[in-house]
């Protein structure tokens, strides 16, 4: 992989109601190297769409930004100021949203959507713009891209609105790409071709894709790195490689255990006993410790330990005792 084009340092978000506080981030870090798939994986609520969409700046009404950084070709995305982060929104670093209806503008057609990016970051007349936003959605391998560009969201299909949500995400040739659970909404025939999308993309426009997902076998096909996500905080990350054949957390092993298995005849479906807490402040011990079954007296006893290096293994881990022997 190449050098790293999107650095994240100690990043905590947490948003607030009129009656409580809820932490969505807490403490993570990870770097993204250019033409890497880097994979955030983990249970709903862990934290991984809001640490993708901050690299964006985009928080949610009642978000706030704790502290931490997100250095992007030497500057912090947290302390740009409008006008900045328009420049970089879209057309350094785009993101494809998790529902592919909502995300899109009801009231546009795709082609004007579409021309209307292209008008707002580029010096080219609307005519031109028309033009280019048919040969964009041709690009995303969609039918009839004429008839496309005519239509509204309510009159295409989900897996045909996720093609159009990708061409608007790639138009301007993005350096970074975060991709948030793209293929939830779709069957499986049509995840297939999605992904495959993302995987030409990164081949022939060499960009960096952050995926967001709960699917490891999504994970597996496409990602070179991944890092596991559990109740804010990223608990283990390494290789696909490392992390899928060697897990070293016990929630990174009960996770790939709860996966139906082809080689292994048998009815019985493993789960995680137990839910992750309501975090209204930040764990002071390991967020995991009430689910883990293999939790010693330091977990209880010392602070939740930050990612360390294992000897013998190219996973960092957030554990005690890393070493899974059930």
């Amino acid at each position: 992989m190449g050098d790293v084009i999107v650095g994240v340092r100690d990043l905590s978000i947490r948003y607030r109601s009129k009656h409580s506080l809820a932490y969505a981030v807490d403490g993570v870090s990870f770097d993204l190297r250019r033409g890497e798939t880097m994979a955030f994986v983990g249970e709903s609520g862990s934290g991984k769409s809001t640490a993708g969409m901050a690299l964006l700046k985009l928080i949610a009404p009642g978000g706030e930004i704790l502290g931490g950084s997100i250095m992007f070709d030497g500057a912090d995305v947290l302390r740009m100021t409008d006008v900045e982060l328009q420049s970089v929104r879209g057309r350094r670093m785009s993101m494809i949203f998790q529902d592919p209806v909502t995300g899109l503008n009801p009231v546009l057609s795709k082609g004007e959507q579409v021309s209307e990016l292209l008008t707002s970051h580029m010096s080219i007349g609307k005519k031109q713009a028309a033009e280019e936003s048919v040969q964009i959605l041709a690009d995303v391998s969609l039918a009839e891209p004429r008839r496309v560009a005519k239509s509204y969201p309510f009159q295409l299909s989900g897996g045909m609105c996720q093609r159009v949500m990708i061409g608007l995400a790639t138009a301007l040739h993005p350096e970074v790409i975060i991709a948030d659970e793209p293929t939830s909404a779709l069957d499986v025939t049509i995840q297939a071709q999605i992904l495959q999308q993302l995987v030409e993309l990164r081949r022939e426009r060499g960009a960096t894709i952050l995926l967001i997902t709960h699917d490891f076998g999504v994970v597996s096909q496409i990602a070179d790195t991944v890092a596991v996500m559990y109740s804010v905080r990223i608990v283990e990350s390494g290789t696909v490689v490392d992390v899928l054949k060697h897990p070293l957390h016990p929630y990174s092993h009960g996770l790939l255990a709860t996966l139906p298995r082809m080689d292994i005849n048998s009815q019985e479906l493993h789960s995680i006993p137990g839910t992750p807490p309501e975090l209204e402040e930040p764990a002071e011990h390991c967020a995991f410790l009430s689910r883990c079954q293999k939790a010693m007296n330091v977990c209880r006893q010392q602070a939740s330990l930050p990612l360390t290096p294992v000897e013998g293994s190219g996973n960092v881990v957030a554990c005690y005792d890393p070493i899974w022997h059930g």
